[in-house]
């Protein structure tokens, strides 16, 4: 399975959760702590998981997290 990353822009979020229901592998979960505005931001609770695919980013209506496919290093394809 491919690798990523999950970028968040905390003080964009508005807690609205469609990032974590819509996550296939599960990565992300609401926070306990609060944004400037008060709203619970997710956080990433299974890096390891995530696949790259930006799930996340599309059901965004804030724009507040991004997912991508990191690249993977010559090295690693020859092998």
């Amino acid at each position: 399975m491919a690798k990523g990353t999950v970028l968040i822009e905390v003080e964009r979020c508005k807690a609205c959760g469609f990032c974590v229901e819509f996550c296939p592998t599960k990565v992300l979960a609401l926070s306990t702590a609060f944004n400037s505005k008060g709203y619970h931001p997710p956080h990433v609770i299974a890096p390891e998981k995530c696949s790259g695919c930006d799930l996340c980013g599309m059901f965004c209506p804030d724009f507040a997290i991004f997912g991508h496919r990191d690249v993977p290093a010559a090295s690693e394809i020859n092998q």
